[in-house]
């Protein structure tokens, strides 16, 4: 639990920064089953399908539908973000928790800025971070590649060596890792769509079910009184 040297706060956000019983992204993959329904003409499970082949292979849905289809993301990301915001609950203590780290703090997600910012203003969290990098600001490339990585250090100045990453996919922990930050997995864990299967391995330097409390660890939180 050693991160005196950190300075630099990383946040993904989609079950990262709400709780995944919020089913908020089950909303999300509803309207992009519905919407590559509607692009390539297939039932429903067969679209599921391609759905969950695409995030497998390609690190997002929206990353296979450019690679395989060559469409227009803007138009599939304010589609498939058209969602009901009112699942999320405000979460002040861990808008406190997050308030307390020392430095800098910024979210780095594979969705795009503004709907990032809808959900962390639902959550109460919208004045916590410098900045929000989406999916338009890594030139659409998507975590886990390299890239996204390095657009979003280099956007933001970065010393990788002074990050700590939080991340619920264990994929997108490896090049953080690589780099040099501290690495947090948030609740079980999924590869992608599928369920993460034993230890996530080296790369994930700590696990937690409960962010809040994490953070609380790191920073310890002042008593009411």
């Amino acid at each position: 639990m050693d991160f005196s040297h950190v300075r630099i706060w990383i946040f993904d956000l989609d079950n990262t920064l709400y709780p995944p019983e919020a089913q908020l992204f089950a909303q999300i993959e509803t309207r992009m089953t519905a919407w590559m329904m509607r692009l390539l003409d297939v039932p429903q499970d067969h679209a599921n399908r391609l759905r969950a082949e695409y995030w497998r292979l390609h690190g997002t849905t929206l990353a296979g539908l450019m690679a395989e289809h060559a469409i227009d993301p803007q138009a599939y990301l304010a589609d498939v973000h058209d969602i009901d915001f009112s699942v999320l609950d405000p979460a002040p203590d861990l808008a406190r928790a997050i308030a307390a780290l020392p430095g800098r703090r910024i979210v780095h997600t594979n969705g795009d800025a503004a709907y990032a910012r809808r959900v962390l203003a639902a959550r109460g969290l919208e004045n916590l971070f410098e900045a929000v990098y989406g999916i338009e600001e890594t030139g659409f490339q998507p975590k886990p590649a390299a890239e996204a990585f390095a657009r979003v250090i280099a956007a933001a100045g970065i010393d990788p060596r002074q990050a700590a990453f939080f991340e619920d996919d264990p994929r997108n922990l490896q090049v953080p890792h690589d780099l040099g930050m501290r690495t947090v997995l948030v609740g079980s864990g999924r590869h992608g769509p599928d369920a993460l299967q034993g230890d996530p391995g080296p790369h994930v330097h700590h696990r937690t079910d409960d962010l809040t409390a994490f953070l609380c660890r790191i920073v310890p939180q002042p008593q009411p009184g």
